[in-house]
């Protein structure tokens, strides 16, 4: 194999009690469940999901370069004779088996992070930090749920010195076996919000919800907690009840142990004075936005607990670029200048919203420019759904958005209460207000989407960055299939 071997093949068939069969190799240099992606040298996991069976893909996945595909029983007799299989009666429950192997034979410290918001980018912003001090492994993409929790663990390198796993639920128990396979010695929950309260009803349950994570805290293992959030009370408390020795706050709060004394933000960046656990430092980070501001606290603190170097960690920040669809800013060139596109499609929630409106906000227009929300719904809110959307229009207004554009049934409840001279456009969904959105946008705006991902909003932000000038000068939209 070209790259070290992330497994032996001897060590991966005794974790998962598997059945050799075919000409098998010494090892694997990575593991995955995409035979799209496979690498070279890969083992090819054929996990069974709600829309496709993983074992239809195991020929192209082999043909891909895959030395290994680990398929149940029930279907190892569908393969060609021959090819190099490790037999196991589930292929899921192997992996978590393979994961849980990874956790027992790591010395890394290992940390877990959840919260309404903020999971992704708090994940990526502590790979960052804790990278400048030691080899550092973290989750990919948004991989926190059943399958993508064992995933990432079991890609876990033996020599790693650190390890962040992003964990995510939407119903009550989902946190609890994820957090036992990964038994951290910190668990960050990065906030509290009104997110899937179709599913909880309440903040409280949903704090609830996230306060599993400490049940699988190793012990002398660490929460760090938001300090500024209303639920911090709870989930302080619900840390108590289960042993956590050690809880730790970040926020403005003048309690807090990883506070914020203040900060500036700016069009691309922030610079932030902060007090970490008394040692009081100033650093930037690389992308605009309070609520990384506010996520920074947490890394920093973080990077403490885990040994770190605090100093290494804060210059790393300087460093950080949103994840895809989370506040990604494209340049898009149109007659008599350019625009800017704020991608924040991958996913929202009334605080994700307001956060996003707030970059909008700070977002540096031309001279003719004017900020423009585009906004489709925000799902599994429950019955106060159209009060929070309607809600909305509070940030809308602080923020200085000239005009809005709204789309889905929920969306609409914004869309009345707006002032007529900020209404965009509205339409039923995404696809019906492309046309009104690629019509509007001038040089010199700044345009941010965001919705909900069943909302389907990335097209929009595709379209606009297709959205440029010809040759003559005349503005002209490469037409595309729109993707999910």
């Amino acid at each position: 194999m070209s790259a070290p071997a992330l497994w032996t093949v001897d060590a991966m068939a005794a974790a998962m009690g598997a059945e050799r069969q075919g000409a098998l190799p010494a090892g694997v240099s990575g593991i995955s469940i995409d035979s799209r992606t496979v690498g070279r040298d890969h083992a090819f996991f054929a996990i069974k999901g709600d829309h496709r069976d993983g074992h239809d893909f195991v020929p192209g996945a082999l043909a891909a370069g895959a030395a290994v595909a680990v398929v149940a029983a029930d279907r190892g007799v569908e393969l060609p004779s021959g090819a190099p299989l490790l037999v196991v009666p589930d292929v899921l429950a192997a992996l978590r088996a393979l994961a849980a192997a990874a956790r027992a034979r790591t010395d890394a410290k290992v940390i877990a992070v959840t919260g309404s918001v903020g999971k992704t980018g708090t994940k990526e912003a502590l790979r960052l930090a804790l990278a400048k001090d030691g080899e550092t492994h973290a989750s990919v993409a948004s991989y926190n749920n059943h399958w993508g929790v064992p995933l990432s663990l079991a890609r876990c390198p033996a020599r790693a010195l650190y390890a962040v796993f992003e964990i995510g639920m939407n119903h009550a128990g989902e946190i609890t076996p994820l957090t036992r396979l990964v038994r951290p010695h910190v668990a960050l929950i990065t906030s509290v919000a009104p997110v899937h309260l179709e599913f909880f009803g309440t903040l409280a349950k949903i704090a609830d919800a996230k306060a599993e994570i400490f049940l699988g805290l190793e012990p002398g293992g660490a929460a760090v907690l938001n300090r500024d959030n209303s639920q911090f009370a709870r989930l302080k408390r619900r840390a108590d009840e289960a042993g956590v020795s050690r809880i730790v706050s970040f926020g403005q709060h003048s309690s807090a142990d990883a506070r914020l004394i203040k900060c500036a933000l700016h069009p691309d960046c922030s610079t932030v004075q902060a007090d970490i656990f008394g040692t009081e430092l100033t650093y930037k980070i690389g992308a605009p936005g309070r609520h990384l501001v506010d996520n920074s606290l947490a890394v920093l603190a973080t990077a403490v607990l885990v040994g770190a170097d605090l100093a290494l960690a804060a210059l790393a920040l300087a460093e950080f670029k949103p994840v895809g669809g989370r506040g990604v800013i494209v340049e898009i060139d149109l007659p008599g200048g350019s625009a800017r596109v704020i991608d924040e499609s991958y996913n929202a929630n009334p605080t994700s919203v307001a956060a996003a409106l707030a970059l909008l906000g700070q977002t540096t227009i031309g001279p003719r420019g004017r900020r423009i929300a585009v906004l489709g719904d925000m799902l599994e809110l429950g019955r106060r759904a159209r009060a929070l959307h309607r809600g909305l229009l509070e940030p809308v207004l602080a923020n200085g958005v000239d005009l809005v554009f709204c789309c889905g049934p929920l969306m609409k409840a914004l869309w009345q209460a707006l002032p007529a001279s900020r209404r965009g456009g509205y339409a039923v969904d995404a696809a019906a207000l492309e046309t009104q959105v690629l019509s509007a946008i001038r040089a010199g705006d700044a345009v941010m989407v965001k919705g909900s991902l069943g909302s389907r909003m990335a097209p929009i932000v595709k379209a606009l960055q297709r959205l440029h000038r010809d040759s003559s000068g005349r503005e002209k939209l490469q037409t595309a299939p729109a993707q999910g």
